[in-house]
């Protein structure tokens, strides 16, 4: 047995000759001695030693199988999935005026029309759920609580076609928070409404002057009010976009919802990411365009650690692919037009079908598997990426071939995530596997 290609090792930091170990694979972690470590080496781990690291995915029969068996692993992690996921851009308008707003030059009050929702409707059953599909919708804007009529239009017959077909359909919201009240959340809910993902960026001040009503007044409170009123019945996940300038603000943020009662333990999960440039717009002084510009990287390692203090959740490192590498997920505008990223409708050419014609060959256009090389199959970061996100690989004025690697964040980043992880849960000795994003190759 060897050790996996896709593991790290790093000092224990309280330990002398100890090491913590991470599968990028699994997601799982095991702190084990420098003397485990050279008996794996050199073949005389013990037996017990050699089943616990097999079965975290830290130790492989063959390194080379190994590399070859990952050209595969999303299309088996595909294969296992019976549940299709689409996005669903109800309309390109708000009642918002962020500075920085990703559609701002597109967006102009555009509306789905009955007739894109009826065949929408009419796509997912006959191509989905009466073939045994579950449905997952994530409604998107704009703001897609403009368009509620939309909403329960095309949730009750997929919920009702769902059910006779013993399926299942479900719906969340991307939101910026300011319609999501308690009475329309129970509304909602019968529906198919499972969770929402609101927008606060930073505390009050910060936050109403990124993100004020199109009237200038500040729209901090009427969110969180929101919050406060229906976390106990819609699953809500926190989002906030931050700026070099004032990141190191936002733990207030989190301050000011505990003293409103909000606690970590009433959203699913905190995640503060950067302000990126505008659609189609490569200018990089409008945003960040790279995961390891060194101000971003101290940036999100500082936000993780307050988020956790504070004892709110946040993501783990995990296994990821950029969406468009994922069959199964599916974008359509409100023209029912289809791309495979809602970052991606900005830019000329990268349609891949549309409600009338279905979906089109779009494997050479958007260049799937362009991770499949040999110097991505040799990264032992190769499942936290995949090759990185097309939609940053356009900003820095690449081809979509080329990769965004983000080997350059992680090797400054990846210890110091686990070790925040680990200060929250404690890793016994030889490890506990994390929930596996995906299959063993």
């Amino acid at each position: 047995m060897h050790l996996s290609r896709y593991l790290k090792a790093y000092p224990a930091k309280d330990r002398p000759d100890h090491f913590l170990l991470f599968s990028t694979l699994r997601c799982s972690m095991a702190q084990v001695s420098g003397a485990t470590l050279r008996g794996i080496e050199s073949g005389t781990a013990s037996v017990t030693e050699r089943e616990a690291l097999t079965r975290l995915g830290m130790l492989v029969p063959d390194r080379d199988a190994e590399k070859e068996q990952m050209r595969g692993v999303l299309e088996r992690v595909r294969s296992r999935s019976r549940n299709f996921k689409t996005m669903v851009v109800l309309n390109l308008d708000c009642n918002l005026n962020c500075g920085y707003c990703y559609e701002a030059d597109f967006r102009g009050g555009h509306y789905m029309s009955a007739e894109t929702a009826d065949l929408l409707v009419e796509t997912l059953l006959r191509d989905r759920i009466s073939k045994g599909w579950d449905v997952t919708v994530s409604f998107y804007g704009g703001e897609p609580l403009l368009s509620l009529d939309l909403i329960c239009r095309i949730s009750e017959p997929l919920l009702q076609g769902a059910r006779s077909h013993g399926v299942s359909y479900s719906f969340n919201l991307v939101s910026n928070g300011t319609l999501l009240n308690r009475e329309t959340a129970q509304m909602l809910l019968p529906l198919g409404l499972n969770g929402a993902k609101f927008t606060l960026d930073g505390p009050r001040a910060v936050h109403d002057g990124e993100r004020p009503y199109a009237s200038g007044a500040g729209s901090f409170d009427t969110i969180v009010d929101n919050i406060e009123k229906i976390w106990d019945i819609v699953p809500i996940v926190l989002g906030g976009n931050f700026r070099q300038e004032n990141y190191r603000d936002f733990p207030r943020l989190l301050d000011q919802l505990s003293a409103r009662g909000i606690t970590g333990e009433k959203l699913t999960h905190v995640l503060f990411t950067p302000v990126i440039p505008k659609s189609g717009c490569s200018e990089y002084t409008s945003g960040c365009v790279s995961s390891d510009e060194p101000w971003l990287i101290e940036a999100m390692l500082y936000l993780r650690k307050e988020i956790l203090a504070k004892g709110f959740r946040t993501t783990k490192p995990t296994v990821a692919a950029c969406i468009v590498e994922l069959e199964d997920n599916l974008v359509v505008n409100c023209e029912g037009e289809f791309y495979k990223c809602p970052a991606l409708m900005g830019w000329q050419g990268l349609s891949v079908g549309n409600l009338s014609d279905g979906v089109k060959e779009y494997g050479k256009s958007h260049c799937i598997g362009n991770w499949q090389k040999e110097e991505c199959l040799e990264c032992s970061y190769l499942p936290l990426c995949f090759g990185g996100c097309r939609f940053l690989t356009l900003l820095q004025g690449k081809e979509m071939h080329e990769v965004d690697c983000r080997r350059g964040f992680f090797d400054a980043a990846l210890e110091e995530m686990l070790l925040q992880n680990r200060a929250c849960t404690p890793v016994p000795e030889k490890g506990s596997t994390a929930p596996m994003a995906a299959p063993a190759p």
